[in-house]
């Protein structure tokens, strides 16, 4: 609505100008050509700003400093030059306009180019100024909730900022305070992770209480990857639609899940491991057991040493969806 009003006014103002021009030039053209030409000129404008729905911050800054500068420089260049450029008055107007227009292009041009080293603070983007820049870690409800992040935080795996928005902090708040026990245990959990990493040394981890203006009326995920994405930062989930959104968005994504199976200890055909059978498996004469990093070990002619501690020979590791899975068969006597 308000950019409606904005284009209105901006129309209103164009036809109020075309109007006077029309006026004032009637005796060299045509009152009405002049009124459309003016009309013209507010419509392209209004239709660029339509078109371009998406307008890049960082773009748009450089572009905004940079005539600025440019403009100003050309001024006092001039100013400069005046006592020469009075001898030449045939051509100084092109020589002034010149000299404006390559200053303001050469402004441009490089900010454009140098705009990933310098940040330009505007008001209604204030609140990422101290975050912008550092790539930080924005941190989902799921993984929030997991707990092991304040794990990973505590071992010094970060060395950018975790930031936790208040629409996820208001998203945690809303489980916390849920009539179904196991969600408000949850959100609770959730709760003193986020107290754990605040009062963690060494880790640096801030809540983010702006919203994002594009987004809000969206869901909590969406508003995620567009702060993601406003901040230049990357989004620690377990979330595996979160994750796809994500990528279709060209976000980073950190899935805690993928990390924790690839750290998991990897293990070859061939070789050999003890480990104790804890029940029978689904297919005759299999049991299965768990390594200590919590993969599955299912294992042929284990059936018989339920609750025995065994060693088997590694046949085949399969990677699943739900993690890894070897598959091995007891030793040979």
């Amino acid at each position: 609505m308000s950019l409606l009003v904005l284009r209105s006014i901006l129309l209103l103002i164009a036809a109020g100008i075309g109007a006077s021009f029309a006026e004032e030039w009637s005796k060299l053209y045509n009152p009405w050509l002049t009124f459309g030409a003016v009309m013209l000129v507010a419509i392209v404008v209004i239709s660029s700003d339509w078109l371009v729905r998406r307008k890049s911050l960082d773009i748009v800054s450089s572009v905004y400093f940079g005539s600025i500068v440019g403009v100003f420089l050309s001024y006092v260049l001039r100013l400069a030059l005046d006592p020469l450029m009075s001898r030449f008055p045939n051509v100084r107007q092109g020589v002034e306009t010149m000299l404006a227009a390559v200053l303001v292009y050469a402004c441009i041009s490089l900010l454009l180019q140098t705009r990933n080293d310098f940040r330009f603070i505007i008001p209604y983007v204030e609140f990422a100024r101290e975050v912008k820049g550092q790539h930080p870690y924005l941190l989902d409800t799921s993984v929030i909730i997991d707990g092991r992040i304040a794990e990973l935080a505590e071992a010094k795996l970060f060395d950018s900022p975790l930031i936790a928005p208040q629409f996820v902090l208001n998203e945690l708040q809303g489980i916390a305070d849920s009539s179904d026990r196991l969600k408000r245990n949850r959100g609770r959990r959730g709760l003193d992770i986020l107290n754990r990493l605040r009062s963690t040394p060494g880790v640096d981890f801030r809540v983010l209480e702006q919203d994002v203006a594009e987004s809000a009326q969206q869901a909590v995920d969406l508003k995620l990857v567009l702060l993601a994405k406003q901040l230049a930062g990357k989004i620690i989930t377990n979330d595996f639609n979160l994750n796809k959104v994500a990528k279709v968005h060209g976000v980073i994504v950190v899935n805690l899940n993928e990390l924790s199976n690839a750290l998991k200890s990897a293990y070859l055909p061939g070789e050999e491991l003890g480990l104790k059978v804890l029940r029978a498996g689904e297919e005759a004469g299999q049991g299965v057991g768990f390594l200590d990093d919590g993969t599955m070990v299912v294992i042929e002619g284990g059936r018989e040493h339920v609750n025995k501690q065994i060693h088997v020979t590694v046949t085949k590791v399969l990677q699943t969806s739900a993690g890894r899975m070897i598959f091995a068969k007891m030793e040979r006597a």
